[in-house]
């Protein structure tokens, strides 16, 4: 991950909530979208560019954006957000969901109720996320993220939040919703990526 900060005026005073997204105009006419890490209401944003062996249009601009360069991005958007009245939060996700994560966490109080697992391919890739040891955190390769939720045993009654690759969030909506008893409803998806998709490389 490279940690980047955008400022400008035109970035003061906006509504963000914890989870939401800006879409960037990288190499000059590609988007792609990340999750804000943390939003300055006097005019600033963090992202946590992922730097990943694939090395798409995203990567390398994350890679080579150097100070001072100009950036066009969008309004923050989506509503992959946090929920935060739900009587308890469940994170299941991968090294692309913890960005969105750790703000959802830093929002919350510290007496919340958070459970939850985050997959990443190496112990250095993990985020430091606030409540970040509330978590269970797995090795890509050791255990599914289905099995590592199945593991929780997570019981119905909050909110959960599952991003990541593709097939694993649909794999441990699954879970949830068929095995565990959730209220599909109360699973937020969020599908940042999968090999070989245009756009989410």
């Amino acid at each position: 991950m490279r940690r980047l900060r955008i400022d400008g005026e035109q970035l003061a005073g906006l509504e963000v909530q914890p989870g939401q997204q800006v879409r960037i105009l990288v190499g000059g006419l590609t988007l792609r979208t990340y999750s804000i890490w943390h939003y300055d209401p006097s005019g600033g944003v963090e992202l946590c560019v992922l730097d990943h062996a694939a090395g798409g249009p995203g990567a390398r601009w994350g890679r080579t954006v150097a100070p001072g360069e100009q950036v066009r991005l969008r309004r923050p958007e989506g509503t992959f957000t946090l929920r935060p009245d739900a009587a308890r939060h469940l994170f299941v996700g991968d090294e692309t969901a913890s960005v969105a994560f750790g703000a959802m966490l830093a929002a919350l109080p510290g007496e919340a109720v958070v459970s939850g697992c985050v997959e990443t391919s190496t112990a250095a890739d993990r985020l430091p996320l606030a409540g970040g040891d509330r978590l269970d955190w797995v090795l890509r390769g050791e255990t599914s993220l289905p099995d590592a939720v199945r593991r929780l045993a997570p019981e119905p009654g909050g909110i959960a939040y599952v991003a990541g690759e593709a097939r694993d969030v649909q794999a441990v909506r699954r879970v949830l919703v068929q095995e565990a008893g959730w209220d599909r409803r109360a699973v937020l998806t969020k599908p940042f990526w999968t090999p070989g998709k245009k756009g989410m490389d």
